[in-house]
């Protein structure tokens, strides 16, 4: 059999990099029940209707990059890639509509076929937040603010800079689309394949075309901010000024957009340089029509998705965890004793390793190997007489506690 290697795009968690994980998904999740945000889980796979509905049929992540099968039922299935539209399904389907407004919160696996690189593999992590229900700009403030406050709580906050700009509402987009689709007919000659493409039905994604001969035409397109209505200035407005009361500051981005119809007004991103080409560590925006375009009733929505492991890249490696206590049995007749007081000292709080065969000397060396602090050794003699001998093994040092007070003792000590 050849040797078993984990897929391409995939890989193991485990030691600080399960602990660098963990820290950001329990940072977050405390940070955002603090804004009232409840946790929400939803399947990793969904009809693919789901997705190719809200994601776009002509999107890179619908072509060319989802993960779909056909299940033995003959259903087609898609392996999330993002969390937003599993979230909008399970308002529609559960019946929470009528629970408005909703703020949830959300971590998991997500799953992209695309070249693996630095902080985004194929199957990769992110914790999003969404406000349901709430069409007036508080809830984008919120939403940007607990954002911010869960990267200023993993340290890394200095680290980012958050980038703002406007979609306007629907009147306001369209207008613009009007005069992007005018300017870039004029240089048909000089977009890519992908941009002649979304010219003909999302003309607004061109905007974010990484083709270099796209970004040169499209650093002479007209600005979104021009075609604003009076309504959407003063959307605008007010999100600038909530962020500048909490604190936040932001920087106006221009060619900031989402290309999908269902997406309006606030769309922000917190970037970084510290991680090179892949400097977006945040990023979401206002969709108050994507519900309804999934079949259920109007409801406005505004949230944002992160990268667990880019934010696990930017963070203090997290503490490590407490040292264990290592109880070493010398003898047949003392493993049970060692057994029973392992998992009294477990209960007592202690992290607790024990050895499950070979002599002293080896389960002493292991114990070392283990980092743990002490060894209680429990023998025939300390049996007798109710003991066990406890060694502190960074100074060497040892005494013989009373077995009930063992816990006591080396909690003191820890």
């Amino acid at each position: 059999m050849a040797k078993l290697q984990p897929v391409r795009g995939t890989h193991d968690l485990l030691g600080e990099d399960a602990r660098r994980h963990r820290h950001v998904v329990e940072t977050a999740l405390a940070t955002a029940a603090r804004y009232g945000f409840s946790e929400i889980q939803t399947p990793i796979f969904e009809f693919t209707e789901v997705f190719a509905r809200t994601l776009g049929e002509t999107s890179d992540v619908v072509s060319k990059e989802m993960y779909s099968f056909t299940d033995r039922g003959g259903e087609t299935i898609t392996l999330r890639p993002e969390g937003t539209a599993g979230v909008a399904r399970a308002l529609i389907s559960g019946g929470l509509t009528q629970d408005l407004p909703l703020k949830l919160f959300y971590q998991g696996p997500m799953f992209r076929y695309e070249r693996p690189q630095k902080g985004r593999q194929r199957q990769f992590h992110q914790i999003g937040v969404e406000l349901l229900g709430v069409p007036a700009p508080q809830a984008d403030i919120e939403v940007i603010t607990v954002g911010a406050d869960i990267l200023d709580a993993l340290g890394i906050f200095d680290g980012v800079v958050l980038e703002l700009n406007t979609l306007g509402d629907t009147e306001s987009r369209e207008a613009y689309r009007m005069a992007l689709v005018e300017y870039l007919m004029g240089h048909k000659d000089g977009l890519s394949e992908d941009s002649l493409r979304r010219l003909e039905v999302n003309p607004l994604r061109i905007l974010d075309s990484k083709d270099e001969g796209d970004r040169a035409i499209v650093a002479n397109a007209p600005s979104f901010g021009d075609y604003l209505n009076e309504a959407s200035r003063d959307f605008y407005g007010t999100v600038k000024a909530g962020l500048e009361a909490v604190g936040v500051p932001y920087r106006q981005n221009d060619r900031l957009v989402r290309g999908l119809d269902y997406y309006c007004h606030t769309a922000y991103e917190f970037v970084t340089d510290r991680l090179g080409a892949q400097g977006t560590v945040m990023a979401g925006g206002r969709y108050d029509g994507l519900v309804e375009m999934m079949g259920g009733p109007s409801t406005p929505g505004v949230g944002w998705a992160a990268g667990i492991e880019r934010i696990a890249m930017m963070i203090d490696a997290p503490a490590a965890p407490a040292r264990p206590v290592a109880v070493i049995p010398v003898g047949e007749e003392a493993s049970i004793s060692a057994i029973k007081l392992s998992h009294d000292l477990r209960k007592a709080g202690l992290a607790v390793e024990m050895g499950y065969s070979g002599n002293l000397g080896k389960r002493m060396k292991r114990a070392n190997k283990l980092g743990a602090s002490h060894a209680v050794i429990l023998g025939e003699t300390e049996l007798e007489n109710g003991v066990a001998t406890v060694r502190d093994l960074d100074s060497g040092t040892q005494t013989e506690i009373a077995l009930g007070k063992i816990g006591d003792h080396l909690k003191a000590e820890v």
